[in-house]
């Protein structure tokens, strides 16, 4: 190669360098693209809450936390086998705890205990029927309600389509407020979630299960499903 050649080539892998450089810099001074809107859109419902669970509890003290913790657990057990005889209703352990009580000198004088079991039911007549039979060897102590997954679900898709057509006729509202024709979607998130007001309901329980109590009346309230659509769409001429 000679002289010629070898410059010339010099010159040209310095004008490509120069201009790979020059790239990024160039490109952070442009400005943003013109007529680009943030919209947001939503919709909500209330749906009634379908699915009750009912927190059955067990208090119990004695001298020996060996022999209380023994006493829950089958006093756990035996709820356990007989809310299973009820269909329509699912029941599971929940929390065992025992723990010291003491005296005005900070000594330990006996121990306390609690075991819980659950029920969970999209049958409100089946549970409350069953939290009464078995209130002889636990008594309600917690009753909240929720949605189902299949409920929740059903209602965000009908919801989405609500949700997404007010963003659309938002963008549209927009675009031709602003003089433009038309818009073209450049991104777009579509999200849901579900609220319910707080309103457990809760029961004081005696020092030991008594008799069968009757039936217990129970009632859902609603749950707010929302689905909120946000993104951003180009106004076009």
């Amino acid at each position: 190669m000679d002289r010629k050649s070898l410059a010339a080539l010099t010159l040209c892998a310095a004008g490509t360098a120069l201009t790979l450089a020059a790239g990024p810099a160039a490109a952070q001074m442009m400005p943003p693209p013109a007529g680009v809107l943030n919209i947001e859109a939503s919709a909500s419902a209330d749906i009634p809450q379908d699915v009750v669970h009912i927190t059955l509890a067990y208090e119990q003290q004695s001298d020996d936390p060996a022999a209380l913790a023994n006493a829950l657990n089958e006093r756990t057990d035996q709820v356990l086998a007989n809310a299973k005889r009820q269909s329509g209703v699912t029941a599971q352990t929940g929390s065992l705890t025992v723990y010291p009580s003491t005296d005005n000198n900070g000594h330990i004088n006996g121990w306390r205990g609690r075991s819980e079991v659950r029920l969970d039911s999209r049958d409100f007549a089946a549970a409350s029927k069953l939290a009464g039979s078995l209130s002889s060897q636990m008594q309600v102590a917690n009753v909240t309600f929720s949605l189902s997954p299949e409920t929740r679900d059903a209602a965000q898709a009908k919801l989405s389509g609500q949700a997404i057509a007010a963003f659309r006729q938002k963008a549209a509202n927009a675009s031709t407020a602003f003089g433009f024709g038309g818009y073209t979607i450049r991104e777009v998130s579509v999200s849901g979630g579900e609220t319910s007001p707080p309103r457990p309901m809760m029961m004081r329980m005696a020092a030991a299960p008594t008799a069968k109590v009757a039936d217990m009346p129970i009632e859902g309230g609603n749950s707010t499903v929302t689905v909120n659509v946000n993104g951003s769409v180009q106004m076009t001429r």
